[in-house]
This record gives structure tokens, sequence and C-alpha cells, in this order.
């Protein structure tokens, strides 16, 4: 089930997924000058805190990029800190490693993994072309921009093809790459379709080639 949220629930399995949380971004860019407020990672921590009470979820798997870089479970806020090792304690949570966060050194529990096969789902950070079993990603924080009455929107959303589905950016303070862009094309191994789901359907977008 992709949800509003932008995360994956597995109902049989009472799971959830999530791609991209970048936690402690903000305070990787104040280390080079760049100060942005620093309630990044409570506001990514407090959303996800919230689908897992909606949901019930039992398990969490987070496919890569939880950190905005490998030191960023150490800069974590105490506050932050409570919050997600609450999570990693009540939950199987599974850290996969992604290109910002390639070693977690304090990983604030759950476990860690380069992927994982899962029921028969291959979950991974980065979609690969050449595989061909049913695979969840992240990585590429895809958006879908239309106009709508001569105003530009832009919302976050799941890429799907036949099979392989990569989710949205799930953190608090993540940018987007264009759900058509040809990077996340080549990745799928071709076109696919742009998800947006609602509260009451699922919106699709055929994507060009």
């Amino acid at each position: 089930m992709a949800l509003p949220q932008g995360a994956l629930f597995w109902p049989t399995r009472k799971a959830l997924l999530v791609a991209d949380l970048h936690f402690e971004k903000a305070s990787w860019f104040a280390r080079f000058g760049q100060l942005l407020p620093p309630y990044d990672s409570i506001a990514t921590l407090a959303d996800l805190t919230a689908l897992v009470a909606a949901t019930e979820a039992a398990e969490i798997w987070c496919l890569g990029d939880s950190f905005h870089d490998v030191q960023g479970c150490e800069r974590l806020p105490a506050q932050a800190q409570a919050m997600l090792r609450g999570l990693t304690e009540r939950t199987r949570w599974v850290w996969i490693t992604g290109n910002h966060d390639p070693l977690i050194a304090d990983h604030c529990g759950g476990t860690v993994v380069d992927e994982m096969t899962v029921d028969g789902l291959v979950l991974r950070h980065e979609a690969d072309p050449r595989e061909t079993r049913p695979e969840l990603s992240g990585h590429f924080h895809p958006k879908l921009r239309i106009t709508v009455r001569g105003r530009r929107i832009a919302r976050r959303c799941f890429v799907a093809t036949e099979n392989k589905l990569i989710l949205p950016a799930f953190g608090a303070l993540t940018g987007g790459l264009d759900a058509d862009h040809p990077e996340i094309g080549r990745a799928l191994g071709g076109p696919g379709q742009a998800l947006v789901p609602v509260a009451d359907r699922m919106l699709r977008f055929p994507l060009a080639a």
C-alpha cells in the first residue's frame, strides 16, 4: 500500500518501508557555514512515529540514506535520539545502507545490511536496471511536477514499472528529482509511471521514454 505520506505499508508483515530520511542534513550543512533550522530530524521522526502508530507497524525497513552522512547519528540531538531509539526498540528495525551512509558507526539500534531479500522482494537503496526480480528502492527522491489550471504543482511520488518501485524521500529536508528524469529511466530499465497516492485513490501518470 503506497501511502500519501511517502511510505509503503506491507499489511501481511505489518511492515513499513521508507527511503531517504536524511537525518541531520541541516547540521551537515551548518558545518560548512550554511545555516538551516536544525529541526529536520525531529520533524522526520515525528512524522514517522505518527505513521508507525497509525499502521501499528511491527517492522521498519529504511531503504538507504537514512543519515545524511556517516556521523549523522552522533549529531542527533537528545530529543531525536530518544525518539529514534524508542522506535528501534519496539519494532524490528533494519537499516539498508545508501551512498550517503555506507558505514553507520552508531546506528541508534536496529540491524544494518547492504541489501536484503524479503519474501521474494529485493530491498536496496538504488535500483539496479539488470535486476529482474521484484525490487523496492529509493535514492532518487522522485517528484512529479505538473501544471494544473496555470499553476505549477510539485508532489513527491512513487515511480513504478512492472517489477520495480522507487519510493519518494520521506525526510523533511530533501529535494526531489523529476520523475521523468533520464537517470530514473535508466535505473528502471525503461519508462514507468508516477504514482501519487491521495486519501481515497491512486493517481497514475505515464512517463515518457
